[in-house]
Formats: structure tokens, sequence, C-alpha cells
């Protein structure tokens, strides 16, 4: 068993960003712009074909229709392929979508490390490795779509003791990696059992954290994440929950989360309070055959028929989408607001 993961430490007190009243309760979606690999198999770094890059038009489109942005997060593979570039270029052209940075460290130069399921996570490297692979990857971004990244997510959610500097000093203003209320650290990861939903200022020149929505649902949701860790002791205590309407941990995404359960997320978090909900996808997603969430066409109908669904909500809800730039210039307005400096 590998070593446990580092332990993201709750939110200071008083970290929360307190939006603007106007802006509202709003949704973003964040796009794991990646490589293709199989995911019942070891990592390799000759994995960087981007072929199902060439289906991200369709939901694109989909998205587009409901007036909804996305924030394509790149990785290295994906930055420095011509085809995938010209790609997301045009998706650009709709002047609200917009590009971010995707950190996978297997495929990310320098090629320092040995690739192990330890060193997948990119908080775990040292230091100096760490920023170097982002230096590599901001750059190479930043000369493939000419405007230098400003949100991050760590490939796996893998940040470590050292990343949210890191990021500050390379100039991020948000960071979308941490995963609310999971617990990567028995696979050597992190662990975010103690951070929520609310995005929050992580005390460094500026960053921001969204963290991605995480809701529990059921009868017992009120036992949240300590039920729910408790439950795994228990044999097969989980399914069992979820299947009598007690428990379920559901994050807002397409990708294994049925839709009764995402459509009840979204109604609750809204409920709590939650002024930013944040819902993501793999982009190998938007082709059968690639990840084990899309198989078949027959998965592909039903990806697209729960996005369809989820933004139909969220517009009876009156939860309007935010773009990139929106988004930083509330931030801007929060911290103004706070005293003038992000914190």
């Amino acid at each position: 068993m590998p070593p446990r993961g580092y332990r993201v430490p709750a939110p200071a007190q008083g970290a929360a960003i307190a939006w603007p009243e106007d802006f509202g309760t709003r949704f973003t979606v964040f796009v794991d712009t990646e490589e293709e690999f199989d995911w019942t198999k070891p990592l390799r770094r000759e994995n960087r074909a981007t072929q199902a890059m060439r289906a991200l038009p369709e939901v694109h489109r989909l998205f587009a229709a409901h007036g909804v942005p996305a924030s394509y997060m790149v990785d290295h593979p994906v930055a420095t392929c011509p085809m995938s570039i010209d790609i997301l270029r045009e998706l650009l052209a709709d002047g609200r979508s917009a590009i971010g940075t995707q950190l996978h460290p297997w495929v990310n130069p320098p090629f320092d490390e040995t690739v192990t399921p330890r060193n997948s996570f990119v908080g775990n490297l040292p230091r100096e490795l760490e920023a170097a692979k982002l230096a590599v990857l901001t750059g190479a971004i930043a000369a493939a779509f000419g405007r230098r990244p400003v949100m991050f997510r760590a490939g796996r959610y893998g940040i470590g003791p050292s990343s949210l500097s890191l990021l500050a000093a390379e100039g991020y203003r948000v960071d979308t990696s941490m995963r609310s209320g999971y617990d990567y650290s028995a696979e050597g990861g992190p662990d975010f059992t103690a951070v929520g939903n609310h995005a929050f200022w992580t005390g460094e020149s500026g960053l921001a954290e969204f963290p991605l929505t995480t809701v529990y649902t059921g009868a017992a949701r009120v036992g949240g994440v300590g039920l729910y860790g408790a439950l795994r002791h228990l044999p097969k205590g989980r399914g069992i929950a979820a299947r009598l309407g007690l428990l379920a941990r559901v994050a807002l995404t397409p990708e294994e989360m049925p839709l009764e359960l995402a459509l009840e997320a979204i109604r609750v978090a809204a409920g709590e309070g939650v002024r930013m909900l944040l819902f993501s996808y793999h982009s190998p997603s938007a082709a059968p055959g690639y990840t084990p969430y899309v198989r078949d066409a027959a998965d592909l109908r039903a990806f697209h028929s729960w996005w369809e669904a989820a933004f139909g909500l969220l517009a009876k809800l009156g939860i309007a989408p935010a773009s990139h730039d929106e988004i930083l210039a509330a931030l801007d307005r929060a911290a103004l607001a706070r005293g003038g400096v992000r914190p």
C-alpha cells in the first residue's frame, strides 16, 4: 500500500468568497481536455493520442444551444497537438468559452520521475519538478492560444502541499483541483474530506479555490461526508444506502452519476446556498469507446440527454451559466468589497 496522501486542510475561517449579490447563483462547466488512454491499464508516457477531440464540437454545439460556455482545461498532449489546437480555437469563437490548464505529470515534461500510480498525483513530486512541469505546460498553452491561462486543475485532482503556492507564483487566479468530499489518500493522492462546496480564498497571493461540487442526497444526507465515510466499513454499505434512498454522494458530472440523482443534487446544492455550482466531464467522453462512461452510441445519447436535462433544470431554478471571464470579473468585485486586495 502506498503512503497516505496529502490531507488538504479545511478553508481558513472567513475565507469563503462573498460573491456580489447581483451575481446570483451561477454554474460553470470545466472540461478535462486530455489525451486518450485505457482506463483499466497502467499510465504510460506514450499515450498522447487525441482523436476524440474531433467529437468535441458536437458537445460544444449542445452547450451553445443552451447558452452555456465551457472552460477547456487542456493538458500537454492537447496543447501541443495542431489538430486539437485548431479545434479548440474554433470553439473559442463563441466569445465566452476559454482555455485553462490541466496537468497530467506522466505526459508532461520534464520527465525526471518514474511513471508510478503515486507519481500520477503531481503534488507528490519534488517541488522543483512540479514547478518545472507547470511552467512548461503554462508556456505551451500561452504559445498555442495567445493568452496565458489563469485557471488550473491537477490531473487526478492531485495537488500537494506545494501546489497552491506554485500556482500563485505562475500567475494563476483560480484552482479547481479540490473535489469536495472525496478522499484519494489510499492511492497516495489527496484527501478532500475537510473541503466543502463553497469557493474560497486560499491565502496564496489572490488565488481562489473552486471545489468541484459534491452533494449528499437521501433521507440521511445530513450525515454528509462523515456518514458516507463510515459506510465504507460495512460490506456494500454505500451501495445499499444509495439503493434504499438513505444516502448517495453525487458529483455534478454525467460520468457515472445517474440523471435523477444529479437533478436532486442540483436542487439540494441550490437550497444549501452554494453560489457557484461546478460541473465537469472528460473530453474523451465526447466520443464512444474512449472512457468507461461512454462506451457506445447508447451511452453517448444518454450523455447528451443528461446535459439537456441538467441545463433545463438549472434554467427553471434561475441558475445562469457563468463564463470564465465573468467569473474573474466577479472575483475582482468580491476582492474589492473585501478591502481592495485579493487575499
